[in-house]
């Protein structure tokens, strides 16, 4: 495999130890990034490390320190930090099960192929996958990873399983701060039945392909057109003449129905016949 694993240890079930690799499961997408400039000179800004009464330093004199009180510190070495015994740094023992729904979205981080390590790995690697499809459970235990200790998750993905860092519960707000306010109200069942209606006829099959960051085209196309202008500015007309999408609707029913009534380039005429048959006839388009 020519990725460079990401971690390598053993999963632990019990007195079973299974070695495995760790590798990383997603990647940075298209980004425009940008340098700060002093404008009068046209040179690049640079940020130099200095130390009060001292100056500039050389990276070699940098060390870590953690302040115990104000303006003193225990300064540690790198090596001295990279040598602190925990055992998850090189296993992960799963020590609970539960349901696949069960963890809520919020805790979710990153994601991470898993891998046997070896031939000799495999048999019990492709066990332990086919015991958490039949059982439809995730594993859990923590995991040591690049200085800091996560909750992880394990499931079956394919042939392999996916490693999932959790964030830890005073990691996550509380969702009733923010959803307090929401009225706790059954919404009126004709308007459910159109918004239901109209969900149907935009179901399709995920395809991420299908997406992309259409903000790094506009920077793209930004930058073209500022080249061309030498130096002019360019700002964008924000009134093109359309309806808002953010506009306040009045009539949810009317927008409702309006919706639709819009015809669909793709939909099928299965999905049409089966939207006529579901919603009142007063209300087809």
């Amino acid at each position: 495999m020519a990725a460079r694993a990401y971690w390598q240890g053993q999963i632990r079930l019990a007195l079973v130890s299974i070695p495995v690799e760790i590798y990383t499961a997603t990647k940075s997408g298209a980004q425009i990034s940008f340098h700060q400039i002093h404008e009068p000179s046209g040179q690049r800004i640079k940020y130099e490390k200095v130390a009060p009464g001292v100056g500039p330093v050389e990276p070699d004199e940098i060390v870590k320190g953690y302040e115990v009180e104000k303006g003193e510190y225990v300064l540690l070495e790198q090596d001295e930090i990279d040598a602190v015994k925990l055992e998850s740094k090189k296993t992960l023992e799963l020590t609970q099960f539960v349901d696949m729904d069960e963890i809520d979205v919020l805790y979710f981080e990153r994601p991470y192929f898993v891998v046997p390590a070896d031939d000799l790995a495999e048999e019990a690697f492709i066990v332990l996958r086919e015991a958490l499809k039949r059982t439809r459970k995730v594993g859990l235990g923590q995991l040591a990873m690049r200085g800091r200790e996560y909750v992880v998750s394990l499931k079956p993905c394919g042939r392999g399983m996916v490693l999932e860092t959790l964030r830890y519960a005073d990691e996550v707000n509380k969702a009733q701060g923010y959803f307090r306010d929401i009225p706790d109200a059954a919404p009126d069942p004709e308007l459910l039945g159109l918004a239901e209606s109209l969900i149907e006829k935009k179901v399709a099959k995920f395809d991420p392909k299908g997406f992309h960051d259409r903000y790094v085209d506009a920077l793209h196309d930004l930058i073209e057109r500022k080249k061309k202008a030498k130096g002019r500015k360019i700002i964008e007309d924000k009134d093109d003449g359309k309806e808002s999408r953010g506009a306040n609707v009045v009539d949810l029913m009317a927008a409702l129905k309006k919706s639709l009534e819009k015809p669909e380039a793709k939909a099928s005429r299965a999905v049409k016949t089966k939207l006529a048959a579901k919603a009142p006839a007063k209300k087809r388009a």
